[in-house]
């Protein structure tokens, strides 16, 4: 399995890195622990969760993947096999700390909370799960609107997190820190504080990134290169879009958009490209979702690609992608289709 840095530090991580958000909703403890291990066994070091999983995001499971992993902690013993990365909440969310915004204090309890859930001593990489000022990472953005956003208070928060993030560097309880969803202004300025306040820089940043949803080829590829903050992609298979389990109406049983009964990236413009793609792995002889995972990791902005799964056998699949070679012919044909539907969500 290639290694790639984690930001500007030591740490080598996989390419591909272990996505976990189903388990405690769609998948029972017992088949994350065998995600676990089939990733460890195929050379994954690699792992990422977050406070809210599992998703669908309710009060009932928000907390339970942690608890998923910590107990395969516990009775593996084998916690230093894994560079473990975890999320806050970025924004208020009801359920969990009341509401409470995403700051400095709140930033303390939650590490608290999933080092317990966890059971380890430390988190190797901690992110703030979205930007608490707003992100157009959701929804298809329609909504975004930064025009509406205060500034200083946007940037005051930011130091806030970013002190206490660094105390609790210096406690041993955390080693680096990222963000997810985040924009190039908002890295920009993490990056900022950080340098000139003498606090952790960034190290990553996790984006939703797939044939579907190309939005970090431009400015947040740019930043990525010149600032060593790598991209950890997530929904490389457009929620499993990318497969075609949706074309036509379908929705199988089971599956995440029947689970989350809605599926904001399924439109027309989704499904006619999903169904160039797929025809264009099927001419190349390839498995579609092994070609999508394939692509992402060409692209030299990536750190490392988070798959996720529902099944062994899909997890078995994703792994394989490591192994598909893309020739630069259907490199130039999956452009062709970009340059025809360069937004379908």
């Amino acid at each position: 399995m290639k290694l790639k840095p984690l930001g500007r530090t030591d740490l080598r991580v996989t390419e591909l890195c272990l996505g976990t958000m189903t388990w405690g909703s769609q998948n029972t403890e017992t088949e994350g622990h065998a995600q676990i291990d089939m990733a460890l066994e195929a050379g994954i070091n690699f792992m990422d969760t977050a406070e809210i999983y599992a998703v669908p995001r309710s009060p009932q499971t928000s907390g339970r993947t942690e608890e998923i992993i910590g107990s395969w902690f516990r009775k593996t013993g084998k916690r230093h096999k894994w560079i473990l990365a975890s999320k806050i909440a970025g924004g208020p969310v009801d359920f969990i700390r009341n509401g409470s915004r995403t700051d400095g204090r709140t930033i303390r309890l939650a590490v608290e909370d999933s080092l317990r859930r966890l059971q380890t001593d430390h988190i190797d990489l901690y992110q703030i799960h979205w930007a608490g000022r707003g992100s157009y990472n959701f929804e298809g953005s329609w909504t975004y609107q930064p025009h509406q956003q205060d500034t200083a208070d946007a940037l005051a928060n930011i130091e806030d997190m970013l002190e206490t993030l660094g105390d609790l560097v210096r406690e041993g309880k955390l080693c680096h820190v990222g963000v997810s969803n985040e924009t190039s202004w908002g890295i920009s300025q993490w990056l900022r504080i950080a340098e000139t306040k003498g606090l952790p820089r960034l190290v990553s940043v996790q984006n939703e990134y797939s044939l579907l949803r190309r939005h970090f080829d431009l400015d947040l590829a740019e930043l990525s290169h010149h600032e060593d903050v790598g991209l950890l992609a997530y929904s490389t298979l457009a929620g499993g879009l990318i497969t075609g389990k949706y074309n036509d109406g379908q929705m199988p049983k089971g599956s995440r958009g029947d689970y989350q009964k809605g599926f904001w990236r399924l439109n027309e413009q989704s499904e006619a490209a999903t169904k160039e793609y797929m025809a264009l792995a099927k001419r190349h002889g390839l498995d579609v979702a092994q070609m999508a995972i394939a692509f992402a990791l060409t692209r030299p902005f990536m750190t490392s690609v988070i798959i996720g799964a529902t099944s062994t056998e899909q997890l078995a699949n994703a792994i394989g992608a490591r192994n598909v070679v893309l020739s630069s012919e259907l490199l130039g044909e999956i452009e062709a289709i970009h340059r025809r539907y360069p937004r379908p969500i």
